[in-house]
């Protein structure tokens, strides 16, 4: 099988239920504590901002312009996503009830296989989505 150059695609089961989940990744200040400080809020067509350390590694300065492009309550969040390189990429979540908790599905996608900044940042963020960011959504909605 061949390694997907175009998107981060991570799923992983979650102990709690979609709705302790869904506000995990929905109000700002539950989701500034798993991602980013931002001003973000669940409109379709809202633009709003995250906030972090600059990665010069990879021309980043730290801020993420999003826009909310669609959402379904505790199924799905679809936003934009750009951080001032030529990137272009757009992150969903998806959400599916499993037993007594969820399955979190996130797709990131729209990488640039060619542009070796754009790939290095896929390995960077993927790392993060997979390991840092899963867990501390899980212990966000744990405090529900």
């Amino acid at each position: 099988m061949t390694e997907d150059t175009r998107a981060i695609r991570v799923d992983q089961y979650l102990a709690h239920p979609p709705a302790k989940v869904w506000r995990a990744i929905t109000e700002p200040e539950l989701m500034a504590r798993w991602l980013m400080p931002n001003d973000f809020r669940l409109e379709v067509g809202h633009r709003f901002t995250f906030t972090t350390e600059p990665r010069k590694a990879v021309g980043f300065d730290g801020i993420v312009s999003c826009e909310v492009l669609e959402f379904e309550t505790e199924k799905l969040l679809r936003i934009s996503w750009t951080d001032g390189t030529d990137a272009d990429w757009t992150v969903t979540w998806r959400l599916e009830p499993e037993g007594r908790g969820t399955r979190l599905f996130l797709d990131h996608e729209g990488f640039d296989p060619d542009d070796p900044r754009q790939q290095l940042s896929r390995k960077i963020m993927g790392s993060g989505w997979r390991t840092s960011h899963f867990r501390a959504i899980e212990r966000v909605a744990a405090e529900l």
